[in-house]
This record gives structure tokens, C-alpha cells and sequence, in this order.
């Protein structure tokens, strides 16, 4: 994650200190996790890490989350979203957001030519007195979605990194 990711982490949650919901909570794991399920199917999901704050918030966590799904995005996202310009399409709220791209890599075997990969961030039941203004919570949720598709998108070799820039567009679609 990166370290503009991490404040924005910070923001959404109100702390800086986790501790972590398994023994492999990583980028790499997820992708390996990725990778197995194209061994029978095109599309699927699962967890890339959760993050449980140290302390009186038994019940929060915030989960990051992938899934493999069939095409670039079609429809209109609910209105709750604000689509942003990163990906094929990203869309972030106040306690989510979620980021798709395609991915062409030599590097997975048995994949079709091109996979479309969505990354999901969702803030589980922190105390509204962690809550900021709607908009910065909006981007929060943006930068995390963005550092956590980037890294995806690096480790499973995506040409052009997904086509996914350094760093985030907050800027509306």
C-alpha cells in the first residue's frame, strides 16, 4: 500500500494501528489466489487482506477484496457512486469504493487474452466519530482502491501496469 494510500486509511478509520486477519494478508497472496481460480474459471473473487484496528472497535474492519469478472463494465453504477476517470471504471462512496482494469499478461497461464480484475475497498462499521466530510471520505476510499489495483496489477505482470497511473484520479468521469 502506498503511503498516500495509508493516510487515506487513516482518514477513513480514524487509526493507524491493524492488525491483520490472516496469516498471508498481502497483494502477492491475493494475486496467487487470482491465479489458481483461472486454472478453472474465468471469473470469481476473493480476499486480498482485512484490516482490524488495535483496540475498542471489535466489530470494524475494512476488507479488500478482488473478483475476476466477465468484461469491461457496462450499466449505469448506483447513484450512491461517484465514477472517477481511473481503469475501465472506478467508483467510490463513503464507505467504498471499487476499481476495475484490464489486465493482458503473458505471465498467467491458462487466462483468456485480456482479464478485467476489480478491486473492492469497504469500510465495515467504523464509529461515525470517525467519519469526515462525504468528499474527502469519497477520495480516501479512491486512493486505497487505486494503491491496492496498482500493486494488483504489478504483481500479476499487466502490461502498462493495467493501464493504471502512478497515482489516483479523484477528478469525476
Amino acid at each position: 500500500m502506498s503511503a498516500e494510500a495509508g493516510e487515506a486509511l487513516k482518514v477513513i478509520t480514524g487509526t493507524t494501528r491493524f492488525e491483520g486477519w490472516s496469516d498471508y494478508p498481502t497483494v502477492a497472496h491475493g494475486a496467487q489466489e487470482l491465479r489458481k481460480r483461472l486454472t478453472f474459471a474465468v471469473v470469481g473473487d476473493g480476499d486480498v487482506c482485512r484490516f482490524f484496528p488495535l483496540g475498542d472497535m471489535p466489530d470494524s474492519h475494512f476488507r479488500v477484496t478482488w473478483e475476476l469478472v466477465e468484461g469491461a463494465p457496462t450499466g449505469e453504477p448506483d447513484p450512491k457512486f461517484t465514477e472517477l476517470a481511473m481503469g475501465e471504471r472506478a467508483l467510490t462512496a463513503r464507505d467504498a469504493a471499487f476499481l476495475q482494469f484490464a489486465c493482458r499478461s503473458e505471465g498467467i497461464a491458462d487466462s483468456p487474452s485480456v482479464l478485467h480484475i476489480q478491486i473492492g475497498v469497504e469500510n465495515w462499521a467504523f464509529p461515525k466519530r470517525f467519519r469526515a466530510d462525504p468528499k474527502i471520505l469519497e477520495n480516501a476510499h479512491a486512493t486505497v482502491a487505486h494503491s491496492f489495483s496498482l500493486a494488483m496489477a504489478k504483481e500479476l505482470g499487466c502490461e502498462n501496469d493495467g493501464g493504471l497511473a502512478a497515482r489516483p484520479s479523484l477528478d469525476p468521469a
